[in-house]
């Protein structure tokens, strides 16, 4: 009986679902696919043969999902204790922040002229609610100081056009999006705080039903993260946007 064989460049590599955040994020990621955490992806893709197929939807609907095992992992989420409902972090109970995809902040923005700071302890002169984006974990930040805040925006824009409208005291966003509200058209409204509010490592995520059913993968995925991170090709792509990773 004849047998045919595949040749190997034949065999279906392995597709991993990922979802992400369905706006623009500079230097980090397009709604298109393009940034910094692509251009990582791809390098984690050449290293060890896989396939990601990406999905651009609405932050919490992706958490969702991610949570219902509908996709394999989410990127790129920062650590809250509560995520781990979600899904997998790198490694397991002690989080391996080498293993992260990388470093950004959350800042404050003000309306030019206000009075309103941030001293890297304490908030004062609020006056009213301090704003950020639907999902974003600032939040847990901003109620534990027991503050005033505002979750019902999607969009940084939109949440600086509620600041500048007077309709928030203050804004919290996240590094790279603030940075791009101040060279941006509403600039002339806007202050941005010098002190971040926090720092944090994100990181790409699998879901529980990938961990369980093939952890070698798993493994193999966040092992190539962290070396492609440290690739000296990535590290180029990282000081050229200005950015840590």
């Amino acid at each position: 009986m004849l047998v045919l064989s595949l040749p190997a460049a034949a065999v279906a590599k392995e597709t991993v679902t990922l979802c992400f955040e369905a706006q623009d994020v500079l230097p980090w990621r397009t709604e298109k696919g393009g940034g910094l955490n692509f251009e990582l992806l791809k390098l984690v893709e050449q290293r060890i043969d896989v396939q990601f197929d990406f999905q651009s939807i609405p932050w919490k609907r992706c958490l969702a999902q991610l949570k219902a095992n509908a996709v394999d992992g989410a990127f790129a989420v920062s650590y809250k204790p509560d995520r781990r409902e979600l899904g997998e972090y790198p490694g397991g109970e002690n989080i391996d922040t080498g293993k992260r995809m990388h470093i950004d902040t959350y800042v404050l923005l003000r309306r030019k002229g206000s009075k309103v700071d941030w001293d890297g302890k304490h908030f004062s002169n609020l006056d009213g609610a301090i704003g950020f984006q639907l999902g974003y974990s600032v939040g847990d930040v901003l109620r534990a100081q027991n503050l005033e805040v505002d979750e019902g925006s999607q969009r940084a824009d939109e949440l600086a056009r509620k600041l500048i409208a007077g309709r928030l005291a203050a804004a919290a966003l996240g590094g790279s999006d603030a940075a791009g509200l101040m060279r941006g058209p509403l600039a002339p409204q806007l202050e941005q705080l010098p002190i971040p509010i926090i720092e944090k490592p994100y990181f790409l995520i699998l879901s529980h039903a990938l961990v369980a059913s093939k952890p070698q993968l798993a493994a193999q995925i966040w092992s190539a993260v962290e070396q492609v991170r440290n690739s000296p090709a990535y590290k180029k792509l990282a000081q050229a946007e200005g950015v840590r990773h």
